[in-house]
């Protein structure tokens, strides 16, 4: 970490001075979208299933992925100087405070889930750490590993890891797991097409289609299926999930027109809108 990095090097200084864009922005730089994704997430799942969860999941939940976003985005800035943006700049300039912070924070979600979670669902989620691990290995080890060459999708991996995260504590409580499988299927299919549409963006493909209408229709039509059904609060996610969709289809119109920092917030903004679960009593 020599001080001629041409990661330090190439550091932005200021933050644009828009003062609606710049509070978006610094909830995209800090990592902390990540997480307010995860529990918003989480906490729409259970209003679908019609549960109230212990706050120690939530907590554990926004501590971990914000400690694998912060580690994530040094690691890339430590070794991928040629493509970073402008989340990695941030981390890297900030290492001395991230790499603590990350540190605390992930130790901190295991302590408090070692206290907390019982002994049956501890299975479940040594799985889905070694999952995380997996990513881990595939993206950030060298190339002459052989981890590395299992060439595992990026974007799929993190929309399926991220999502299973957030729906399998909810699932677990639930005496019918498998009705929420239209909704779990829709929030990894909107989780990889987030990190799908953004790697496209910035890697400056163009060209490549974003099936954004598609996952919108289908939601919408699963929608439809389970309020004829008599589940209309899945119903009122899956149409939120269908309201992501599109918001990331109206954005891949103006990506070529948008900053690269914007475009790049509002694409985790608009997972947001299971939000409207809570603010709107008729959704809820």
């Amino acid at each position: 970490m020599a001080a001629t990095s041409p990661i330090q090097a190439n550091l932005p200084t200021t933050l644009p001075a828009s003062p609606l864009l710049r509070p978006l922005h610094l909830w995209h730089l800090t990592s902390f979208d990540a997480p307010t994704v995860a529990v918003l997430w989480t906490l729409a799942f259970a209003r679908a299933a019609h549960l109230t969860l212990p706050l120690w999941i939530p907590l554990v939940l926004a501590l971990g992925t914000w400690a694998v976003y912060l580690f994530d985005r040094l690691l890339d800035a430590r070794s991928r100087a040629t493509t970073l943006q402008a989340r990695h700049h941030f981390h890297w300039r900030h290492r001395r405070l991230c790499f603590p912070l990350a540190a605390a924070s992930l130790l901190a979600a295991l302590v408090i889930a070692h206290s907390q979670m019982p002994p049956s669902a501890r299975p479940r989620n040594t799985l889905l750490a070694l999952a995380a691990l997996a990513y881990f290995a595939a993206v950030h080890l060298p190339a002459h590993l052989p981890a590395s060459r299992a060439r595992i999708p990026k974007e799929f991996l993190v929309g399926l890891i991220f999502s299973l995260a957030c729906v399998l504590p909810v699932a677990a409580r639930t005496p019918a797991p498998l009705t929420l499988a239209p909704v779990a299927l829709a929030a990894i299919l909107l989780a990889w097409l987030n990190c799908h549409a953004i790697d496209s963006w910035e890697s400056h493909r163009t060209s490549t289609r974003i099936p954004a209408p598609t996952l919108a229709a289908a939601c919408l039509a699963a929608a439809l299926t389970l309020a004829l059904v008599h589940q209309p609060a899945q119903a009122a996610l899956l149409a939120c999930f269908s309201l992501s969709a599109l918001l990331l289809a109206l954005l891949n119109r103006r990506s070529t027109t948008l900053a690269p920092l914007t475009l790049r917030t509002l694409a985790d903004a608009v997972l947001l809108t299971p939000l409207l679960l809570f603010l709107l009593p008729a959704l809820a």
